[in-house]
């Protein structure tokens, strides 16, 4: 399966680029409103994706897991499917087991979304520098 890559207009802040930029064109600091991508007609909207992994917190940190940066990537089809590759902050994870569940029940209230799949993967691996700027002054980073 093609992944649709989040993709931000501007260019990623000098302290972005950690091993996640590696990770094709994935950039940590996108928001909903600069999702730049090819919508095709009948596929669910990025942005609407977006917005229901915001609703999505790590029970630990009080945030949610889209800014903690721990969305890799979003493929949205035409046939309503969406897979979400997403990594956690760490392999031990006390929630490891329900934090996809937790992902692909906000991601299916999207219009459009008829199937969710959620791929966990290790690589690169979460650091804090994948956060975005909103979660660094939430979590009083700066």
């Amino acid at each position: 399966m093609d992944k649709t890559h989040i993709q931000a207009e501007t260019e990623a802040p000098p302290e972005a680029e950690t091993a996640a930029q590696a990770h094709e064109s994935w950039r940590p600091d996108v928001d909903a409103e600069t999702v730049q991508i090819e919508q095709l007609e009948g596929e669910p909207v990025i942005a609407d994706i977006v917005d229901a992994l915001r609703s999505v917190f790590d029970p630990e940190i009080p945030v949610n897991i889209y800014d903690l940066g721990l969305i890799y990537a979003i493929d949205s089809r035409q046939d309503g499917t969406v897979k979400v590759e997403m990594t956690l902050t760490a392999p031990g994870c006390p929630v490891a087991e329900e934090i996809p569940i937790w992902v692909r029940d906000a991601v299916a209230t999207v219009e459009g979304t008829t199937d969710v799949d959620v791929e966990i993967v290790w690589d690169p691996p979460w650091d804090p520098s994948m956060m975005s700027e909103y979660a660094k002054i939430e979590l009083g980073m700066f």
